[in-house]
């Protein structure tokens, strides 16, 4: 199989890399020191920015619109079109961020990422997304790119505080949810890769899991988008009752936050749960997240490997470790990279207080890219085209799944976390 030199400039997967390098850099060398911020507010939203910062937001959204522009161009898309909709999905993706930061929306863990995808749906369910829009929805390449700046975010010093037994809590939870939703969700006669997307956004984090997953099986785009849907509708009813049942029984601090942080799919509602519990609780669950995001990676190798080598793997063929490569969706070659790098080159040569003031930036980026993602997925999806995906089959694989995981969850927490056989590990 011949090297496709042309897909470093031609691919969506290695432009998502290519940018989120760049921002990456950028904000490393101080080159990009601040973005523009939306403040808490209560009543009255313009007290969330001063309105001298209005041309700063105009700013951020001409140098994101310029920036993704760039890869738009080389894959040969139409760029005037691309143009004339990224204004207004940008924002759309504004005023979630705006509305995430009511104070009592925010108390209530309602995150950005539900209302950028609520006002995608309101538009595409009612009106229809204009024909107009449709060129500047580019789901794909805004996630691959929130994506590999997460890569940043996960520190391994972070993910190793939690101790051996953590992450254990982690992997042995991971690998029986995963299992079993995958070996349900084929009893019942969905496909292969719909599966492997559902049980792996269901094990692993939820919607950064169900992206990497359905790149590397080569997964229908819609059933992805329902899968998605699926995980932010289940993440708030138990953003809501999980912190209740664990004060209810009278959890620890450190088991209810390890039960909230590997049972609730999204970081953001991981977070919001676990500060509905308390401050400690809100750090465990993060930790516990932030072990299972980075095993993102090593699940979507494992996915490109297995299903190269087994599923679409004929039997008059060899398998070739290229296809494995060419299969294996180059976004998380990304965030691995930018993992290793913060965590074991600018930690330790630049030291924590610095690399906290650069992820500062790209964290703020990456809230962006994933504010402007899930505005697109709302304006790609319908509630009748999700009503005939599976016929309700994939509703029940993934409630069944998720109940699974929260009793899986319970009981690892209990064992890892809470002293019954080993020390906890914080």
């Amino acid at each position: 199989m011949p090297i496709e030199w042309s897909s470093l400039w031609k691919k969506e997967d290695w432009w998502a890399v290519w940018l989120g390098f760049l921002i990456l850099g950028l904000a490393s060398t101080r080159i990009i020191t601040s973005l523009p911020s939306i403040s808490k507010w209560t009543t009255n939203p313009s007290i969330a920015f001063p309105l001298d910062n209005i041309p700063y937001f105009i700013l951020l959204g001409f140098s994101l619109l310029i920036l993704t522009s760039v890869a738009i161009s080389a894959m040969k898309e139409k760029i005037k079109g691309y143009w004339a909709g990224f204004p207004f999905i940008f924002l759309l993706a504004f005023l979630a961020l705006l509305i995430s930061n009511q104070k009592t929306i925010n108390e209530w863990g309602l995150e950005y990422v539900i209302w950028a995808l609520v006002f995608g749906l309101l538009i595409s369910n009612t009106i229809g997304t204009p024909e107009w829009l449709k060129p500047a929805v580019k789901t794909e390449l805004f996630i691959k790119i929130g994506l590999v700046l997460l890569g940043a975010e996960i520190l391994f010093s972070r993910i190793l505080s939690a101790g051996a037994f953590g992450l254990f809590e982690v992997t042995i939870g991971l690998s029986l949810v995963w299992y079993f939703c995958y070996y349900l969700a084929i009893s019942i006669g969905l496909k292969k890769s719909f599966a492997a997307v559902m049980a792996t956004a269901t094990s692993v984090c939820g919607v950064s899991a169900a992206i990497a997953a359905g790149g590397a099986v080569k997964g229908d785009p819609k059933e992805v988008g329902y899968t998605i849907s699926l995980v932010l509708l289940f993440a708030m009813p138990m953003l809501i009752l999980m912190p209740i049942i664990a004060r209810a029984v009278g959890m620890s601090d450190v088991v209810a936050g390890a039960w909230i942080g590997g049972t609730i799919d999204t970081t953001p509602a991981v977070a919001a749960a676990g500060e509905l519990f308390s401050a400690e609780a809100r750090n465990i669950a993060v930790i516990v997240k932030t072990s299972q995001n980075v095993l993102i990676g090593i699940v979507a190798f494992l996915l490109a490997l297995y299903w190269a080598l087994k599923v679409e793997r004929k039997p008059e063929e060899r398998p070739k470790p290229a296809e494995i490569w060419y299969r294996f969706p180059k976004f998380v070659l990304g965030f691995i990279i930018a993992s290793l790098t913060f965590s074991f080159l600018l930690v330790p040569t630049m030291g924590e207080t610095s690399v906290k003031a650069i992820l500062g930036i790209t964290t703020g980026m990456r809230g962006w890219f994933f504010a402007l993602t899930f505005v697109c997925i709302g304006l790609n999806t319908k509630f009748t085209d999700l009503v005939k995906i599976g016929k309700g089959k994939p509703f029940l694989v993934f409630l069944v799944a998720s109940i699974v995981d929260i009793i899986l969850s319970l009981i690892t927490a209990y064992v890892f976390f809470g002293g019954m056989f080993f020390p906890p590990p914080i």
